[in-house]
């Protein structure tokens, strides 16, 4: 289980804009709390977990909704979750 996590001001910034419009942001929080419980069985089939390839190799992609993903890290050496990004793909990639 990781003890932490980081949230920079970026992905903050980003939860008051989906907030305005009218995301679930408990759906987000639920997804954030299965990484937190390394619940690896329902982070591949409920979000559809991956790892990124290319510029984020190290980071990792899940699917809170169809059009709705977390872009994130886990460093391992202090078990801290870095919450990256979050948005549609268009947003994103």
């Amino acid at each position: 289980m990781l003890k932490y996590i980081k949230r920079p001001a970026s992905f903050l910034r980003q939860v008051k804009k989906l907030k305005r419009k009218h995301y679930d942001i408990a759906l987000l929080k639920n997804a954030i709390r299965s990484i937190m419980l390394n619940n690896a069985q329902k982070l591949a089939t409920k979000y559809r977990d991956h790892a990124l390839k290319g510029e984020l190799a190290g980071f990792r992609e899940l699917h809170i909704q169809a059009d709705w993903l977390l872009i994130y890290k886990i460093e391992y050496d202090t078990l801290t979750l870095v919450v990256i990004t979050t948005g549609s793909h268009d947003d994103l990639f």
